[in-house]
């Protein structure tokens, strides 16, 4: 039975779209399946199936995400972070991985100092002398150093990390093919189940939020996480080049999608997108 389901769920995820639309063959096979004198052992055969496709599929998501985050967490907390303080704190190091991270470090330095000026001009700080200004001036270096090299050791800890966990992905993307499958053909039920008018503002939520005409600022913040995370330089050039050009080449793998199979299997699907994004 198990084998069954199995070769069926298999057999679904690898069905490819024919000159019929998907919807026109499905209302005749419902019409045909509602005909046949085992049409109820049939349904309750393929409920077996889809819940036994719905179970795996929850199983695999959750352990295909974590699984390497929880490897991330522990390899950064008992491996890379020990190994990484151990030999940050036994060796001289920079303390500035770039130059973006000192500019950042100089540009909060003098804010305090800014500061520390506003307040002596407004009473604030009664008997002010040289001498105090200079030690809150270094006890901040001080902690701005501190802070910056904490945050230097993270990236390279980052590095580490992440680079373990993404190879226990793909390694489990390969290793769990037929997982894969399942997978595939579920989220395909899910995406086709769904009506013309979700369909279509799935697409205008997609769009709008990657390539519409606001995304530039949030790519922006993203690169920068990124940039931040794993210690690079936060180059303004690299940033503005790879906004300029990502999301014009996602915006034209999207349309080709769209032009290229969606309108097959859905041109009404297509069609409603058209109409609601005039």
């Amino acid at each position: 039975m198990k084998y069954w389901n199995l070769k069926k769920i298999n057999q679904s995820a690898l069905d490819k779209t024919g000159i019929i639309p998907r919807s026109i063959s499905k209302l005749f096979e419902k019409f045909t399946k509602e005909l046949d004198p085992n049409a109820e052992a049939e349904a309750l055969a393929e409920f077996k199936v889809s819940r036994y496709q719905t179970v795996a599929s929850v199983k695999y998501i959750l352990f295909l995400f974590i699984m390497p985050v929880l490897i991330n967490q522990l390899s950064k907390s008992f491996i890379f972070g020990p190994c990484i303080n151990y030999l940050w704190n036994h060796q001289e190091h920079s303390i500035f991985l770039n130059e973006s991270q000192e500019e950042r470090a100089f540009a909060e330095l003098q804010r305090f100092e800014e500061k520390l000026h506003f307040e002596i001009l407004i009473g604030r700080i009664s008997n002010p002398s040289s001498n105090l200004i200079n030690h809150k001036m270094t006890d901040k270096a001080l902690e701005l150093a501190s802070i910056y090299a904490s945050e230097s050791s993270s990236a390279i800890k980052n590095i580490l990390a992440d680079f373990l966990s993404g190879t226990i992905f793909i390694s489990i993307l390969i290793v769990s093919k037929r997982q894969f499958s399942i997978l595939k053909s579920f989220i395909n039920e899910l995406i086709y189940g769904l009506s013309d008018t979700a369909k279509a503002f799935l697409i205008i939520l997609f769009t709008d939020m990657f390539v519409g005409f606001h995304s530039p600022h949030g790519w922006e913040v993203v690169i920068e996480i990124i940039l931040r995370h794993f210690g690079l330089p936060e180059s303004r050039d690299f940033i503005f080049v790879f906004i300029s050009t990502f999301p014009v080449i996602l915006d034209t793998i999207f349309k080709y999608w769209i032009f290229r199979y969606l309108n097959k299997i859905s041109p009404s699907a297509v069609a409603t997108y058209h109409n609601m994004n005039e």
